[in-house]
């Protein structure tokens, strides 16, 4: 029975996440707000079917485990640096602000300050997940704006880390000030252990074996490797060092993304993350009671005010203070108005900790729903804001001016997947010609040679988005494909058509039956091997027959016609 009741809670979840994920992806809102609603639809608060949340949880677990994993795996300390003298003081003095303001409302509510100050400092932090869709719809994570709006995230996260292994001690029942004090000396002492043992031993062992599983060239076998790392380290990390899986699944993922199967690692298994963290989130919307809304709906706009209204004030005002003109402060501020997967996990240690009462984490669900609902909304509207601005302040200039990353000067890019023989090939003439190739390859050896000889080369899997991403293929205006993969090509060319419509896509395959497939993925010249050894084969008999220049150049049309109908 037990095995029925998990079956029917995991199709009846993710079946009721898929289908009001999509409902809210078509509306253009963030699926997150999608899940969370199929969690309240299948929970106990709703009419219908309801689902076991015991075990909705303890899937969230791995959900929380593999979210952590790829915030540490995406940490790159280059990009914080690049913007530390906005980022570290914006997000300190933002989340001391909106930690301060939730406490407050908490305080009002009749809770203790512990409590108060859990529920405000959920409040701090923004979703990881909401920020990058909203920079990546509106064109501008890779301009200064996003760049400034991550990196401040990306301090925001830290802290997080920090309060979730801080958080149990804290809040332990019955411990005296002398208690916390000894409590956090022993946990420090055993973080640094555990970091330095990371450090130097999973630094070394991790990335090697890593390659020797690269080496086998299996997919399966690469993901599951990453899979038993970031669960493995996790665990042991709670196990033997007693600190929250979450922080070792973080510190795993930073050990993995310092080598160079960092980005494979993030497109081949981090697929799986995505499946679980859905899971995370359906489980959060399980234990919220709607009857909040009228019960306390004071509590519900005071929380919806700090998140929408407080926190990108103080942004604004921070990053204004820092000396940030209005088009980088304004749409930074607004797209940290929001909050998501963290405020929902510091949420979940403190409620285990029984600190957080259920209303509170009512008030947090329903700011998450209604903020990742008007986060896309409210960031589309600061660039009118900010025009209006502009134009009562001369002085400033307009959204969007100057501020992107985009060398105008940049030399034509073309992207090529595969350096076999033909791929070696192309590359070289596109380099004599002028044209500056990026290689996406499979093979380590080969990757780490033509780094050596200056040429970018991508490590990965073509056909996943992370790794054309990478590739830069939004600002190519070439895909040139040599590895006459087939069906796998045609994937690849419906991905890149996906990140930029108009790049144009020329292929190579072994065989004429693949051909259609190839251009009805969107192709815009395919060069069969069949076919091209016939027409070679044509036009040498034609040539020996006598046939004339015209003759030929009739014929060779009429075969690459043939060829190219499939």
């Amino acid at each position: 029975m037990h095995d029925i009741t998990l079956i029917l809670t995991l199709t009846t979840a993710l079946t009721a996440a898929l289908v009001l994920g999509f409902v809210t992806q078509a509306l253009r809102l963030s699926p997150i707000v999608g899940y969370l609603l199929a969690g309240i639809a299948v929970g106990p608060f709703t009419p219908g079917f309801e689902a076991d949340h015991g075990i909705a949880e303890q899937l969230a677990e791995v959900g929380v485990i593999l979210l952590m994993f790829g915030v540490g795996l995406q940490f790159h300390l280059r990009e914080l640096v690049a913007v530390k003298g906005i980022a570290v003081p914006g997000a300190l003095v933002q989340s001391a602000v909106a930690t301060l303001l939730g406490a407050g409302v908490g305080r009002l509510a009749g809770w203790e300050w512990p409590t108060a100050f859990v529920f405000g400092g959920a409040m701090s932090v923004a979703s990881t997940v909401v920020l990058v869709r909203v920079l990546s719809d509106n064109h501008a994570l890779h301009t200064r704006t996003g760049h400034v709006a991550v990196g401040w995230l990306v301090v925001e996260d830290l802290l997080t880390v920090v309060a979730l292994v801080l958080l149990p001690m804290l809040l332990r029942p019955n411990a005296g000030a002398g208690g916390v004090a000894a409590a956090l000396g022993i946990a420090t002492l055993k973080i640094v252990i555990l970091v330095a043992l990371l450090v130097v031993v999973g630094g070394r062992v991790i990335p090697r074996v890593l390659e020797r599983v690269a080496a086998t060239r299996s997919r399966e076998l690469f993901t599951l490797t990453v899979l038993v790392i970031a669960l493995g380290i996790a665990v042991g990390s709670a196990r033997f060092f007693g600190v929250s899986m979450a922080l070792g699944a973080f510190l795993a993922g930073m050990i993995v993304g310092r080598s160079e199967f960092s980005l494979r690692a993030a497109a081949e298994a981090l697929p799986m993350r995505d499946a679980f963290a859905v899971l995370f989130f359906v489980s959060v919307g399980m234990i919220f009671d709607p009857r909040t809304l009228v019960e306390a709906p004071g509590l519900v706009a005071a929380t919806l005010a700090v998140v929408i209204v407080a926190k990108p004030l103080a942004a604004l005002a921070i990053a204004r203070a820092l000396g940030y003109p209005l088009r980088i402060a304004l749409p930074v501020a607004v797209a940290l108005a929001q909050i998501g997967e963290f405020s929902f996990m510091l949420a979940a240690v403190a409620r285990d900790l029984d600190a957080m009462p259920d209303r509170a984490v009512d008030a947090l669900v329903a700011a998450a729903i209604a903020s990742i609902t008007l986060n896309p909304i409210l960031y589309r509207a600061a660039q009118p804001v900010e025009a209006w601005l502009a134009r009562r302040f001369p002085g400033e200039p307009a959204l969007g001016t100057d501020d992107s990353d985009a060398d105008v000067d940049a030399p034509h890019r073309a992207v090529v997947v595969g350096y076999g023989p033909v791929g070696q090939t192309v590359t070289q003439l596109l380099l004599d010609n002028g044209i500056e190739p990026v290689v996406i390859e499979l093979n380590l050896d080969t990757v780490r040679r033509l780094r050596t000889f200056d040429v970018r080369t991508v490590y990965g899997d073509a056909s996943r988005p992370e790794i054309l991403a990478e590739a830069e293929i939004g600002l190519a205006r070439h895909l040139v494909l040599t590895a006459a993969a087939g069906t796998a090509d045609a994937e690849i060319v419906r991905r890149a058509k996906e990140l930029n419509p108009e790049i144009r896509v020329v292929a190579r395959t072994q065989h004429v039956h693949e051909v259609p497939g190839l251009r009805d993925a969107g192709a815009s010249d395919v060069f069969s091997g069949e076919g091209e050894v016939a027409l070679a084969m044509t036009t040498s008999i034609l040539g020996h027959l006598g046939a004339t220049d015209e003759q030929i150049d009739r014929e060779r049309a009429r075969v690459e016609g043939i060829f190219r109908s499939g």
